[in-house]
C-alpha cells in the first residue's frame, strides 16, 4: 500500500498497534470523535489504522480491535517488510522496543496524517490535539 492507493479520495491515516496501552486506543477514540463530528462529510474520507506490529496484528486481531471503534476505520496489516516499507514510504518513525526478556512494545509516529484527494501531504494531527483544531484541519483536506 501507498499514499497513491487512496489518490481519489482524501485519507486519515493513524500508524498503531493493537497492544499499545494509551496512545493508540486514545488516538482511535479521538478519530472517531472526528468522524462523528464532521457528519457526513466524514464519509467522503478514507480512514486507516496501519498497524506497526505485524507480529502480533494480524488481520483477524485488528478486525476484532476496531470493533470498538468507528466502524469507518479500515486497519492494515502485513509481513514484516511490507509494514517497514509503507512506514518509510509514509515518513512515520517505527523502533520495536523490548520490556524485559519475552515481551515488546513499539514506539512509532503518533500524529495523524491528512492527505487530500490527490494523494499531497495535508497536514498532522498531533496527539491530544484538541477536536476544535482537528476539525478544521480535516475539513482543510476534504474541500
Amino acid at each position: 500500500m501507498t499514499i497513491s492507493d487512496w489518490v481519489g479520495r482524501p485519507s486519515l491515516v493513524f500508524f498503531g498497534f493493537t497492544y499499545c496501552p494509551e496512545v493508540c486506543p486514545t488516538t482511535l477514540s479521538d478519530i472517531s470523535l472526528w468522524l462523528d463530528g464532521l457528519g457526513a462529510e466524514a464519509d467522503l474520507l478514507n480512514v486507516a489504522l496501519i498497524t506497526v506490529d505485524p507480529e502480533r496484528d494480524t488481520i483477524a486481531a485488528l478486525a476484532d480491535y476496531l470493533t470498538y471503534f468507528d466502524p469507518r476505520i479500515t486497519g492494515y496489516t502485513g509481513t514484516p517488510k511490507e509494514i517497514a516499507r509503507v512506514a518509510e514510504a509514509f515518513r512515520v518513525r517505527v523502533e520495536r522496543r523490548p520490556l524485559g526478556e519475552d515481551d515488546y512494545t513499539m514506539d512509532h509516529t503518533s500524529g495523524v496524517l491528512l492527505f487530500r484527494a490527490d494523494g499531497r501531504f495535508g497536514s498532522i494531527i498531533d496527539y491530544h490535539e484538541d477536536r476544535a483544531s482537528a476539525l478544521p484541519k480535516i475539513r482543510r483536506v476534504l474541500s
